[in-house]
């Protein structure tokens, strides 16, 4: 695999909240210098980043209810809508992880349904946050994600105690089949990266996508 076919599975990823324009202007520019698939940016940020990235392929990716999934399902649903009317182009949600703990797998499932109504055909990755999850219930989430045919399943916000794991990719996609799944938090460097691409993953969400299209590793710990 090259530069130009891992630049496409490359969600360029921004997120932490000291970002300025600067910051997301650099980030857009390289997206496109790239050919990265998207960025992913704070909603806050879509109409500046989508007047930079006018006539170009480079999609604009944000999150919903981020990064602790905990937010009321209508509040996850507004937010989502309001980010495709600024020109979001994929919408990426956190799954409410204290209602898997809790057993409320039919609250889950309403909660993504809400969304994905609101996204209304546009893309939707779930966020599962994997570190926090049993393997049996990485399972159960793919399934129901699976039921509802939402675009990806996702395994990290990169804002908790542990990021993408082969093991865990790898079980998603067995679980989930034809639906995407996007491995993000930790990956720094490009053999991590291409062993989350043979374990499955279809997208891959990170800070340090140069680095790894280059070869390098980058040491800076973001998302």
């Amino acid at each position: 695999m090259d530069a130009k076919e891992i630049a496409q599975y490359i969600d360029h990823t921004a997120l932490t909240a000291e970002k300025t324009e600067q910051d997301i202007a650099k980030l857009c520019q390289e997206a496109i210098e790239n050919r990265f698939f998207s960025v992913c940016i704070n909603s806050g940020y879509i109409p500046f980043a989508k007047e930079i990235l006018k006539n170009t392929d480079v999609k604009i990716c944000t999150v919903v209810g981020f990064p602790l999934g905990t937010n009321l399902s209508a509040v996850k649903a507004f937010e989502a809508q309001e980010a495709i009317k600024a020109g979001a182009n994929e919408i990426d949600m956190v799954i409410n992880v204290g209602w898997i703990k809790s057993d409320k797998w039919q609250a889950v499932k309403e909660d993504i349904q809400a969304v994905l109504t609101a996204c209304a055909g546009t893309p939707l990755k779930v966020i599962l946050e994997t570190c926090l999850l049993s393997k049996a219930e990485i399972v159960k989430a793919c399934e129901t994600c699976r039921e509802l045919k939402v675009a990806f399943v996702k395994t990290s916000t990169g804002f908790n105690k542990g990021g993408a794991t082969v093991e865990d990719v790898a079980l998603m996609k067995q679980t989930v089949g034809e639906i995407g799944v996007k491995a993000s938090g930790g990956i720094r460097d490009t053999q991590t990266a291409l062993a989350m691409i043979r374990a499955g993953a279809t997208r891959i969400g990170v800070s340090a996508g140069i680095a790894i299209i280059n070869g390098l590793a980058d040491t800076s710990g973001n998302y």
